[in-house]
């Protein structure tokens, strides 16, 4: 398995030449890493703790409607359970950091197995959940979905504040309170933004920024019933109460893949 491994190296390639503007912005990372598979043909805990003691990490693929209610029969003939190298994950985990891992598509490549140049299977895919040990913090399991050219799936897209410096609430001693980390859109496979950046430069106390303020591809559509529901807020500092922000997009323990 090392040997295999590390004659896969180029998958972390160097940086190509810069993106055009008209590019969605998470193709620039993701091209940057292929994810190297390979089968995993039984599931349960003692098989996944076995993998991450060898150091791999075991890893699900399916597509995203099968989580839904009703999923079409047909649709599990597409899951796949594979491991991936544990070095490698890390690797792009520091590269792309989270919560960006979980808003960028990757292309994956299935081999045959270790040491195996048969390429299986080879795709786009997208990541929805890290499990993590809540004692450890360690990796335990990954969930991807496939990210096929054509197909939407729901993202949740981290927000990203920028602008803070020159924020005139903010000199005057107000706090920026950040009500929501993330948006959820149905996005093109092909469109999904890494990040959506919410300007505050003009803010003054008192003042908010709303769903419906924020500009994206037209191709995206904000899965929310109420458009008018408040991002951040600027406010004086005597008036601010702790909030809780949007949900993790990791959860602390895993459902065995």
């Amino acid at each position: 398995m090392a040997k295999w491994w590390r004659s896969l190296r180029t998958a972390i390639q160097y940086p190509p030449p810069p993106l055009s503007p008209l590019q969605p912005f998470h193709s620039q990372s993701s091209r940057y890493h292929t994810i190297q598979a390979i089968p995993r043909e039984v599931a349960g805990r003692r098989v996944s703790a076995r993998e991450r003691e060898q150091g791999r990490i075991p890893a699900v693929v399916f597509p995203q409607s099968l989580l839904d209610k009703n999923p079409s029969n047909g649709l599990t003939s597409r899951k796949r359970l594979l491991t991936t190298e544990k070095k490698q994950i890390q690797a792009i985990l520091k590269s792309v950091q989270l919560p960006f891992f979980c808003s960028t598509t990757f292309p994956l490549q299935v081999r045959a197995g270790s040491g195996s140049s048969v390429l299986l299977e080879s795709g786009t895919v997208l990541p929805i959940k890290i499990h993590r040990s809540e004692k450890t913090g360690k990796i335990l399991n990954l969930v991807f979905v496939w990210a096929d050219e054509g197909t939407e799936l729901k993202v949740d897209v981290p927000v990203v504040f920028k602008g803070e410096e020159n924020c005139p609430g903010l000199k005057k001693g107000g706090h920026l309170k950040m009500i929501r980390s993330a948006l959820k859109y149905i996005c093109p496979a092909e469109q999904i933004p890494q990040k959506i950046e919410v300007d505050v430069s003009n803010l003054d106390i008192e003042d908010r920024v709303y769903m419906r303020d924020i500009e994206v591809h037209p191709s995206l559509k904000l899965l929310s019933k109420n458009e008018n529901l408040p991002i951040c807020k600027c406010v004086a500092i005597n008036l601010d109460s702790p909030e809780p922000v949007a949900t993790n997009l990791e959860r602390p323990e895993p459902a065995e893949v």
